[in-house]
């Protein structure tokens, strides 16, 4: 009997002692399952990194947007000017005047009738139009800039060699308004567009 239970006590010891052994190989992986203070800090570091450069990016995009803004304006406007020049030729005479709004807004000027029939003229100065941020015509033909005009349009008119019957016109927009690309100022921005007005 006495070994019997010093049989019984050994096994249970060895189960004991195997058992321990397990736990403390199972021990270190529970200790490093969790990141240390030194890893969250560097984590920390990186992302305020990354967002620091993302923020320092912003201006640039939001200057980049309204770039974009001004330059389709500034096309929208072009292609107004086209089609006014165009139905200024082909309009009977006395008609002119219908490329303003039927009936005129009164909230909206509407000054194309200073440019009718200059087209025509040979050696005619440019021709210089003012609009707002909208696109919208302010303001008299060869004036000086409105207060809140931004784009600035200047209409040169050339007549096409060798006969002269077409005449061509050379439209430049562009903003602010204030610079003069004629007198030597540089513009932020501008577009041209040579068309043929009588073809």
């Amino acid at each position: 009997m006495n070994s019997l239970l010093i049989l019984t006590r050994r096994r249970n010891r060895e189960c004991f002692r195997s058992r321990t052994n397990q736990i403390d190989r199972l021990s270190p992986l529970r200790r490093t399952a969790g990141f240390s203070l030194v890893e969250v800090t560097l984590a920390l570091g990186v992302a305020a990194i990354c967002l620091v450069v993302s923020l320092g990016m912003l201006p640039a995009s939001l200057k980049t947007q309204q770039s974009s803004i001004q330059q389709t304006t500034a096309n929208q406007i072009l292609s107004q000017i086209c089609s006014f020049l165009r139905a200024d030729v082909r309009l009977p005479p006395g008609l002119y005047r219908q490329v303003c709004p039927d009936p005129p807004d009164p909230y909206e000027s509407c000054n194309w009738d200073d440019l009718h029939g200059h087209w025509l003229r040979v050696a005619q100065p440019p021709d210089t139009v003012y609009f707002t941020h909208a696109g919208k015509q302010i303001g008299g033909v060869n004036g000086s800039p409105p207060a809140d005009a931004v784009f600035r349009a200047k209409i040169t008119y050339n007549p096409v060699p060798p006969t002269g019957s077409t005449s061509v016109a050379n439209i430049v927009v562009s903003w602010p308004a204030a610079v003069d690309p004629g007198n030597g100022g540089v513009p932020a921005g501008s577009v041209t567009s040579l068309i043929a007005v009588n073809r």
